[in-house]
C-alpha cells in the first residue's frame, strides 16, 4: 500500500528518481498494470491525469494498492475543487499544465506537493514564490534544454521539471541543463504498448529513463 508521506519526502523522492511518469490513459482499467510496470522499471512517481476516464477513482485505487515505494499524483488539475478531490483520493502530488494560484493554495493548505505549469521566466518565478515545490516547464517541446540552463543561471533556486518533448534520446540533456526531474508522457507510457498490454515495454522504457537521468548526473 502506498502510505502518505510528508510533502518534503515526496519532493525529495521525485528529485531522487528524476522521472515523473505522465499516465494519460484512455482506459483506466489497465491503470494498475501500467503503474506496476513503470514502478518495476524504477519510475515510482506516477501522475494520473484528469483526462483519464474516472481518474479520481483510479488515483484512489492506486494509492490504496500500490507498494509503499510508489508516489501517486494527479495531473491536469486546474481548479480548487479538482485539487481537493484528488487529494482526498490519496494523491501525494498535484500537477497542473498552467499556473493557478487556487491550486497551489489548496495543496499548501493540505501539505501536498504541487507542480504548476509555466512557460515564461516571469510565470515560473511567480509560481515559485507562490509556493510551488517544482515548476513544470510546459510545453517544453519548443524550448529545448538550453531554456532550463538559461532560466536557472540567474535563478538557481528553481526546481524545474520540463514536460512535453522529453524523449528517450534527450532525457539526459534536460538533466544536464539543470532540470530537477523530467516529466515523460508518450515516450515512456507508450499508447500502443498499453493498448496491446505489452507492459514489459513500459518497464524497459522506465529503466531507460532512470538510467539516462543517473548517467546525466554522474
Amino acid at each position: 500500500m502506498s502510505t502518505p508521506r510528508l510533502r518534503a519526502d515526496v519532493v525529495a523522492e521525485i528529485e531522487r528518481t528524476g522521472v515523473v511518469a505522465v499516465m494519460r490513459l484512455t482506459d483506466a482499467s489497465v491503470g494498475r498494470e501500467v503503474a506496476q510496470a513503470l514502478a518495476e522499471g524504477g519510475v515510482t512517481a506516477l501522475e494520473v491525469t484528469m483526462t483519464v476516464p474516472n481518474a479520481v477513482a483510479l488515483i484512489e485505487q492506486l494509492a490504496a494498492t500500490l507498494p509503499a515505494s510508489c508516489i501517486v499524483g494527479a495531473g491536469t488539475v486546474t481548479d480548487d475543487a479538482t485539487a481537493q478531490a484528488v487529494i482526498g483520493a490519496g494523491a501525494q502530488f498535484v500537477v497542473s499544465p498552467v499556473l493557478r494560484a487556487e491550486v497551489i493554495g489548496a495543496c499548501r493548505e493540505r501539505d501536498i506537493a504541487v507542480m504548476p505549469g509555466c512557460f515564461t521566466p516571469t510565470e515560473i518565478l511567480n509560481a515559485w514564490e507562490a509556493g510551488a515545490d517544482f515548476v513544470k516547464v510546459f510545453p517544453a517541446t519548443s524550448l529545448g534544454p538550453a531554456f532550463i540552463r538559461d532560466v536557472r543561471a540567474p535563478l538557481p533556486q528553481l526546481k524545474l521539471v520540463p514536460t512535453g518533448g522529453v524523449t528517450r534520446q534527450n532525457a539526459g540533456d534536460w538533466i544536464r541543463a539543470g532540470a530537477a526531474a523530467i516529466g515523460a508522457g508518450t515516450a515512456l507510457v507508450d499508447a500502443k504498448a498499453v493498448a496491446e498490454h505489452r507492459f514489459d515495454e513500459l518497464t524497459a522504457n522506465a529503466r531507460h529513463f532512470i538510467r539516462a537521468v543517473a548517467e546525466a548526473r554522474s
